[in-house]
């Protein structure tokens, strides 16, 4: 009889007895033994161990099993590699670097040592006392609405041909206070040409280099290493810089027209030839047609 009630007991409390539910850790790992061919399966794992800032933050990591002859080996998933991050662009943009105004760049004392890429709209670009060494046609070629240059106070040595070639409104064109020995080719409807305090001598400058420049009224040479006066200047000068050069002689054709004494140069309002060792004195002939005199030694 006792044999028969804790049969009956035992009965009653099996149903209450549930088996333990699996642990987290292995609900997270997926096993596929359904074929012979053990396939890769993949489970993550988060893990805290990182800081930025000094706040944690969580990174995922994937990893793969492996099935070999002794067991299973867990692989760090590598075909999936984090995005790199954006390379930071090392040149600062123009109108940072600079300001830029109204078609207007101004790259002032800004230690900048070429040219810097210029808004299409450009019409003016002052780019004074830098440490730009040379210029190239890439720097103008797509802006053609540029009408004036200054370089001034820069380290100018070289200019390639074509560099203002396609520059057609240009005016005004300064390049003073540079290292230049030699003029490069001018766009025909400057105004205005600078290059004073430079290292520019005659053999620098071709006889055409002034010859077509209808529209030049302003030239200035001054402080520079020529022999003597540019050949062929435009009949549009009203000034000529050219003191402190070591320009020692002039002809009856430098200003005037040897073979016709009726010519008369109204235009010109200034010519400077101080600082020079020829005697403008020994050369009344070569002023005929002015209305003034050259500023110069006459004794």
């Amino acid at each position: 009889m006792k044999t028969l009630k804790s049969t009956l007991l035992l009965f009653l409390f099996v149903p209450l007895i549930k088996p333990a539910p699996p642990s987290q850790q292995d609900s997270r790992i997926i096993y596929d033994y359904g074929t012979d061919n053990f396939e890769e399966s993949l489970f993550s794992r988060d893990y805290e161990d990182k800081s930025l800032d000094g706040k944690s933050i969580k990174e995922k990591e994937t990893m793969i099993i492996i099935p070999d002859e002794k067991g299973f080996q867990l692989q760090k998933d590598e075909s999936t590699k984090p995005l790199s991050p954006k390379k930071e662009n090392d040149e600062m943009p123009t109108c940072l670097l600079c300001v830029c105004l109204s078609g207007s760049v101004y790259c002032e004392e800004v230690d900048i040592d070429a040219v810097p890429p210029l808004p299409k709209e450009s019409a003016y670009l002052y780019a004074r006392f830098n440490k730009i060494k040379k210029l190239t046609a890439k720097d103008f070629a797509d802006i053609p609405n540029l009408r004036r240059l200054d370089f001034t106070g820069n380290l100018i040595e070289d200019i390639e041909d074509g560099t203002f070639s396609k520059l057609s409104l240009l005016e005004e064109l300064t390049l003073a206070e540079n290292q230049l020995l030699k003029l490069p080719v001018l766009p025909p409807k400057l105004t205005l040409f600078n290059a004073k305090y430079n290292k520019i001598k005659s053999r620098g400058i071709k006889a055409n280099t002034f010859k077509k420049l209808n529209n030049l009224s302003f030239l200035y040479l001054d402080h520079n290493a020529l022999e003597s006066v540019p050949l062929n200047l435009p009949e549009s000068l009203r000034v000529i810089h050219l003191q402190f050069n070591n320009i020692t002689s002039i002809t009856d054709d430098t200003f005037c027209k040897a073979n016709d004494t009726s010519y008369i140069r109204d235009r010109i309002e200034e010519i400077r030839l101080e600082g020079n060792p020829i005697i403008l004195g020994k050369h009344p002939n070569s002023f005929i047609c002015l209305k003034r005199l050259p500023v110069g030694s006459y004794i």
